[in-house]
């Protein structure tokens, strides 16, 4: 039955005429617990608060199935203005973005250009700026257009998915770039012909991608709400004496809070991903796939109401 929900959240979340109805009708069914508002406005409020309790942030401005220029001129828009806004309210934040929402799936020129335009803003205002992976049709294009943007920036970041087979070659080939990564499990579907299928096997490989970048002295964001993880990348660091300054945790905002602030008690960094805008839907789809406990806590919700 959990496989059951999960493949319907994952093609659910991929439907782009939901997509579009769930930008009309607004932030509804739970959504609230892991998406901090519509606004900006409601994220930099997220931020302060997460902050004032020694918590960093990474905020993302929700966005997906962008196919006109118009549109990914205007995510890029906003992507300058949260930077800015993040440097003049003096808030501990980094930024996320998707590259379809820059006009990936429109052209490579367009891409690469708003890129550049995000990333000439984040050098001057000194935010760093991660990309976002998105499916694996979109892993390589994705990797060609970071390590070009790498090339001329400092403050930008990737981040690779464990349950892709190509991964480790990944973290092998990026090594050169002296790369920022966050490291996830992944939240598509995707076939078995690109992707573990065995939750076993995702988390194994997640383990072997982790101990790679951080033995190869390259910063690592472990992302994960997984306790094993988490103490498997405890007892690595502890082993091969690697400094707290070269990684940190993140967890997604609304999921395991208590955990997130254990970790922060215990010294180490604890990230905050914080998502925002109205294009919420798909990212509250793959929320709900990953966890029952996800789906129980939307229909109480629901049902209270």
């Amino acid at each position: 039955m959990e496989q059951i929900l999960k493949n319907f959240f994952l093609f659910m979340g991929q439907n782009k005429v939901a997509t579009k109805m769930a930008k009309k009708y607004g932030l509804r069914f739970g959504a609230g617990r892991f998406v901090a508002g519509a606004s900006l406005e409601s994220s930099l409020e997220a931020i302060k608060k997460l902050n004032a309790e020694n918590l960093p942030v990474t905020i993302d401005h929700l966005g997906e199935f962008v196919d006109n220029e118009e549109e990914a001129n205007e995510m890029t828009n906003h992507c300058i203005e949260a930077i800015k806004a993040i440097s003049n309210q003096n808030l501990t934040s980094q930024l996320s973005l998707k590259l379809t929402s820059m006009g990936l799936d429109i052209s490579r020129e367009m891409v690469l250009r708003n890129m550049k335009r995000i990333l000439e803003v984040a050098d001057e205002y000194d935010v760093f700026v991660t990309i976002d992976m998105e499916d694996e049709s979109r892993c390589q294009a994705t990797l060609d257009i970071f390590k070009e943007l790498k090339s001329q920036y400092e403050n930008i970041g990737t981040v690779l998915q464990s349950y892709l087979y190509r991964t480790v070659e990944d973290i092998q080939e990026l090594d050169s770039y002296n790369p920022n990564l966050r490291l996830v499990k992944g939240a598509y579907k995707e076939s078995p012909s690109v992707a573990f299928p065995e939750k076993k096997d995702v988390d194994e490989n997640f383990k072997k991608i982790i101990k790679m970048h951080l033995l190869n002295g390259n910063y690592t964001a472990i992302a994960t709400h997984d306790d094993k993880m988490i103490e498997y990348t405890k007892e690595l660091v502890e082993k091969h004496n690697i400094s707290r300054d070269q990684f940190e945790f993140q967890m997604l905002y609304g999921i395991r809070i208590d955990r997130q602030r254990e970790l922060r008690d215990e010294g180490y960094t604890m990230r905050v991903y914080v998502p925002y805008g109205k294009d919420w839907y798909g990212y509250f789809m793959r929320r709900l796939a990953e966890r029952p406990a996800n789906v129980a806590f939307v229909l109480k919700g629901i049902l209270g109401k």
